[in-house]
């Protein structure tokens, strides 16, 4: 087993690419505007990568300090490097279009600018979307009305998100969204699709989601998606949730 990890660890370190040397300041104000395709109020992700508002520990014992560095500073950064790349081939002037207005007619765009979009899009999102690990943590504001109005009960909604997390078959997202009615929805998409996208089946305002590409969890978990999803609920940024679930 332990060589098994260790060639794991060697193939996710080798096949992230190299990461991104600049970056810009985070922009934590968490704007929001609305998706071209929907509608919908979306949390605006600058184009860049930013910094992670935590350092690579800050989430031990949920996720491990080397697979923290490995997520930005390789898979992370190769989206964001691969997505300015594409902007730059398909001529998208970012000093007015929106990422996440981009993403809601990505149809109209190459694969490249879809897979990298998302990627980027949603690992800016996910790193915003943790804080260092709490026990029994739960949401203490409007939002668990809305879970108990939509789902029953708070633990009604962790068990499906839990779900839509370890049946996403192969590489993707669990998400909780806002739909366009205002409802609650918890749903998954494949590979770098997220809610915002005109392509995905899944659609709405993104309030949370969770990576279960293997690269997020591998080293520590192994194959244990959902060891690896039952403790990541101790990292959630209720506050966070709930600024996002205020402003759609």
């Amino acid at each position: 087993m332990k060589k098994s990890v260790k060639n794991r660890r060697e193939f996710l370190i080798t096949t992230g690419m190299i990461s991104v040397s600049a970056f810009v300041l985070p922009s934590w104000a968490c704007a929001t505007g609305k998706t071209a395709m929907s509608g919908f109020t979306a949390e605006e992700i600058p184009f860049e990568q930013q910094p992670l508002p935590y350092t690579y520990n800050a989430l031990e014992s949920v996720i491990d300090t080397m697979t923290m560095e490995i997520h930005y500073s390789k898979h992370a950064a190769a989206y964001a490097k691969n997505l300015a790349d594409a902007l730059k081939a398909e001529s998208v002037d970012t000093s007015t279009e929106k990422l996440s207005s981009l993403l809601g007619k990505i149809s109209k765009y190459s694969a490249k600018m879809r897979n990298n979009g998302g990627g980027h899009y949603n690992h800016e999102f996910f790193w915003k979307s943790m804080k260092s690990p709490v026990e029994s943590n739960t949401p203490q504001s409007a939002i668990m009305k809305a879970f108990i109005k939509d789902f029953g009960s708070f633990d009604a909604f962790k068990n499906q998100f839990t779900e839509a997390g370890k049946n996403r078959f192969g590489s993707g997202w669990a998400w909780l969204v806002k739909t366009a009615d205002k409802k609650l929805v918890v749903g998954s998409t494949p590979n770098q699709d997220n809610p915002l996208m005109d392509a995905s089946e899944l659609k709405g305002t993104p309030l949370l989601g969770l990576d279960v590409w293997e690269h997020a969890y591998y080293l520590k978990y192994q194959n244990r998606r959902p060891d690896y999803i039952n403790a990541w609920w101790n990292v959630v940024d209720w506050q966070v949730v709930q600024k996002r679930f205020a402003a759609s």
